[in-house]
């Protein structure tokens, strides 16, 4: 089968690797249909690395998938072939005292799809994975809205690990695909106003369309000076979801005393600044967040209920063998991309 494999730093390739086979009675074949471009697929595919996790090349990557079963295992009973899926691409062991105190997310010997010394991703034409990794997707659901289900169950655990309330007021630093994941989940429990800023205007459009309140590009405005006119007891809540320095550091200023800073955002760097005076004085709670738990199904039931529309968030989409294109318009965030998907319905 082929797989598009990174092969050295901003260089992908498609490769024939061998076709996977059923590793055992609880494993499924899946035949994969959409695969997200994530922004951890692109500190791998610029950097070569996320903190000690480093590429070792070829790699295959992609995490965010849909597709269709054809083949399971004899004891499998979830799926059956011919189901239409989406995938969780974290396989913990189930077994680990962490998987036992319910946080299989941060399990001893997890492995997860294209990570490092983990697993390869999912950008090829078949991937073999475990049961408790595929979820069936509802008839009227896309196979786009399945693929999507990760990158917002990520947005809807941060936002229960914040206990986020009705009426709360928030900033969103990071108007992505996660930003944009956080702000449909918080919209959903009945965030009272919801602040958003990026770079890129594109994205800000796409925010605003979705239910943001108020959005500002940082590279044009004194957003912490404009939030905080309309805001002078400051906010409650502040989402850190672009993993850079200087969010990290509007955070602090935006948030009222015993505020919740919540950082979602990976940066490409090692070690965040923080101003102690400020963060001590303020008594600033910090959460960080590490993919999710338990939120897959959540995720999918209220995109099926309509309750969380993801539709908007695909803004561009690449055959298979146009990857490397898909990629490079993520890496330059060129065209206001906010989700690119990888297609392998256009065949081969």
């Amino acid at each position: 089968m082929k797989a598009m494999m990174l092969t050295g730093l901003r260089r992908m390739e498609i490769i024939e690797i061998p076709e996977p086979v059923l590793s055992d009675d609880l494993s499924v074949k899946i035949r994969m249909e959409v695969v997200g471009v994530c922004g951890s697929d692109i500190h791998y595919y610029t950097q070569g690395r996320i903190g000690s996790q480093v590429v070792k090349y070829p790699f295959t990557l992609g995490h965010e998938g849909a597709g269709t079963v054809v083949e399971t295992g004899p004891a499998v009973t979830r799926v059956r072939p011919g189901d239409r899926i989406a995938i969780e691409p974290a396989m913990p062991c189930w077994d680990c005292d962490q998987c036992l105190a319910g946080r299989h997310h941060t399990c001893r010997k997890l492995r997860f799809l294209g990570c490092p010394g983990q697993a390869e991703g999912c950008l090829s034409e078949y991937l073999v994975m475990p049961e408790t990794s595929c979820f069936p997707i509802r008839p009227e659901l896309t196979f786009d809205e399945a693929a999507i289900s990760e990158p917002l169950a990520i947005g809807v655990y941060a936002v229960r690990k914040s206990v986020l309330s009705e009426g709360s007021r928030m900033a969103i630093l990071g108007s992505g695909p996660i930003g944009m994941s956080v702000m449909l989940a918080a919209r959903m429990v009945g965030a009272q106003k919801i602040y958003m800023t990026d770079k890129i205007d594109g994205r800000l459009q796409c925010v605003k369309q979705a239910g943001a309140d108020w959005t500002g590009n940082i590279d044009h405005e004194d957003v912490n000076r404009i939030i905080l006119q309309q805001e002078p007891l400051m906010l409650d809540t502040v989402f850190e979801c672009c993993g850079q320095q200087e969010a990290f550091r509007q955070a602090f200023e935006l948030l009222k005393p015993g505020g919740k800073l919540v950082v979602v955002g990976i940066p490409e760097f090692d070690h965040w600044l923080m101003p102690v005076d400020v963060g001590r004085r303020k008594e600033i709670v910090i959460q960080h967040i590490r993919r999710q738990v338990d939120c897959v199904e959540a995720s999918l039931r209220y995109i099926a209920e309509g309750r969380i529309k993801v539709r908007s968030m695909v803004t561009h989409r690449f055959g298979f063998r146009n990857t490397p294109e898909a990629f490079e318009t993520v890496a330059a965030y060129r065209d206001g991309v906010m989700k690119a998907m990888i297609d392998f319905r256009e065949r081969m």
